[in-house]
């Protein structure tokens, strides 16, 4: 596509990906455990949200936590603690299994019923663009209705299915410009 920005931040400007932004957002939205899991009760907390039912073991062994009913006791009781690669194995076990968990009420809460969510794109950052190549890029808001493919990649962790969701399905919709919005300093939306 001639209207994506192939060499971004080749003056200077700075941004990021809008797709990144609704990433975090929806993570942001999603919610789940404060405590850093490189903390004895961070992780716990992640463990037996990760044992507490059949389903939630068989989705976290899905999301790649394999280790054994035994290890996890002894984790669980404080007799032993995971090794640095198995906590970052649980954290993303973790945030995998609160994704599909959280999903279908984020996205009842994003569609609204057909009313969609007011979205803001705040555009990306020119401050270190020299004057005659700086663009008039002005903040944006639309209203986003279909919010059901961005969710459902986002839930199983597909970025590259996300990012071409935005850009083809949603950016398109603020106009001639929409090219300009690829990359921007904040994607803002609430539910």
């Amino acid at each position: 596509m001639p209207e994506r920005n192939i060499e971004f931040g080749k003056y200077g400007a700075r941004g990021v990906r809008g797709s990144d932004l609704v990433a975090r957002r929806l993570d942001e939205l999603a919610g789940g455990i404060a405590t850093p899991v490189t903390v004895r009760r961070g992780w716990t907390a992640r463990l037996h949200y990760l044992t507490r039912t059949d389903h939630a073991r068989a989705a976290a062994r899905d999301a790649g936590l394999t280790v054994t009913d035994r290890t996890l006791k002894a984790w669980l009781e404080g007799k032993r603690s995971p090794s640095k690669a198995n906590l970052a194995r649980i954290d993303a076990a973790y945030r995998t299994v609160r994704r599909q968990n959280v999903a279908r009420h984020l996205l009842k809460r994003l569609n609204r019923e057909g009313r969609g969510t007011r979205v803001e794109i705040h555009p990306l950052n020119q401050s270190q663009v020299d004057r005659p190549r700086q663009r008039a890029v002005e903040y944006r808001t639309m209203n986003v209705r279909r919010w059901d493919r961005i969710v459902g990649s986002w839930a199983v962790g597909d970025y590259q299915g996300l990012d071409d969701v935005w850009t083809t399905d949603v950016l398109p919709d603020l106009g001639s410009q929409w090219g300009a919005y690829e990359y921007v300093t904040n994607v803002g939306f609430a539910a």
